[in-house]
C-alpha cells in the first residue's frame, strides 16, 4: 500500500484569505492550454491576435467555471444545493462536472464563433486538444483535496484517504483520471491533430475518447454518496452521462468523414 502524501489543500494565505491548491490547479489549467493556443494560433488562423485568443480563452474559462458547478449541482447533490444556498460559492471544497463544464465551453464557442464568423467545428477542433491539460490540473487538484477516491482494494498501490471515514485502502482513482483524461488523452489529440483532418473529426475523437475513459474509471471509484449506484449496483451517474458522448463522438467522426469525402467528390 502507497502513503498518501496528505498536502495541505491550502497552498499559501495571505492574511485571511486563503488560497486552495484546489483553485490553484483551475489556473494552472488554464494558463497552460492558454500558452499552448497562442502557439498554435497563427497556424489555425493567422489574422487572430493575442486579445481574440485573449477572448476566447476568458469566454471558456467562465464556461468551466459556471458550467462545471452548476453541472454538479444538477446531476450531483441538487437537494444539498436547495437546502443550502450559499454552498454553491465554496467552490474551494471541490463539486465541479466535467460534462456541466463541457456544456459551458460549448456555449461560450457557440458565442465566440458567431462573434468571429467563424464555422463552430473549426474552432472546437482548435480548442479540443488544449482541454486534457486542464482536466488533468483539476484531477490533481481533486487528489489534493482527498476527493473523489476510489473503491476498497487490496492493490499494492492503494491508498488511505484522511477525507474517508472508513479509512479503507482505496484505488487513487483522481490519478488513474489525470492519466486517462489528461496525459493520455492530450497525446491521443495531439498526435492526431497533427496532420490535417475532416472539420469536426478532432472534436468527435475527444468527446469519445473521454467518454470511453471515463466509462472505465468509474468502475472503479466510488460513487457519490448523496446518489450511490442508480441501477444493477454498479451503473453511475459519471457512465450515464458519458455514454452519450461515446455515441455523439463516434457519430461525429464518421460525419466528419463522409462529409469530406462527399466534397472531395464534387
Amino acid at each position: 500500500m502507497l502513503s498518501y502524501p496528505n498536502i495541505d489543500p491550502v497552498a499559501f494565505a495571505l492574511g485571511p484569505l486563503q488560497v486552495h491548491w484546489y483553485g490553484l490547479m483551475y489556473l494552472i489549467g488554464i494558463g497552460a492550454a492558454w500558452a499552448l493556443a497562442k502557439m498554435r494560433m497563427k497556424r489555425f488562423d493567422p489574422s487572430w491576435t493575442n486579445e481574440t485568443l485573449s477572448d476566447l480563452v476568458f469566454l471558456c474559462a467562465m464556461g468551466v467555471m459556471l458550467g462545471g458547478r452548476l453541472g454538479y449541482v444538477l446531476f450531483y447533490d441538487l437537494q444539498s444545493y436547495i437546502n443550502q444556498p450559499l454552498l454553491i460559492l465554496q467552490v474551494w471544497k471541490g463539486g465541479m462536472s466535467f460534462h456541466g463544464g463541457l456544456l459551458g465551453v460549448i456555449l461560450a464557442m457557440v458565442i465566440f464563433s458567431r462573434k468571429q464568423k467563424k464555422p463552430f467545428f473549426e474552432l472546437a477542433d482548435f480548442v479540443a486538444p488544449l482541454v486534457p491539460i486542464g482536466l488533468g490540473a483539476g484531477r490533481i487538484g481533486n487528489f489534493i483535496n482527498g476527493e473523489l477516491w476510489g473503491k476498497a482494494t487490496d492493490a499494492s498501490w492503494a491508498m488511505v484517504f484522511p477525507t474517508d471515514p472508513l479509512q479503507l485502502a482505496r484505488h487513487p482513482s483522481q490519478l488513474y483520471q489525470f492519466a486517462l483524461e489528461g496525459v493520455a488523452l492530450f497525446l491521443i489529440l495531439w498526435i492526431y491533430s497533427r496532420k490535417p483532418r475532416p472539420t469536426a473529426a478532432i472534436s468527435g475523437l475527444f468527446v469519445t475518447c473521454y467518454g470511453i475513459f471515463r466509462f472505465m474509471v468509474e468502475f472503479v471509484r466510488e460513487p457519490d454518496a448523496q446518489l450511490g449506484y442508480l441501477a444493477f449496483n454498479w451503473v453511475t451517474m459519471g457512465q450515464v452521462l458519458s455514454l452519450p458522448m461515446m455515441a455523439f463522438g463516434v457519430g461525429l467522426m464518421l460525419w466528419a468523414y463522409k462529409r469530406q469525402a462527399s466534397l472531395a467528390a464534387r
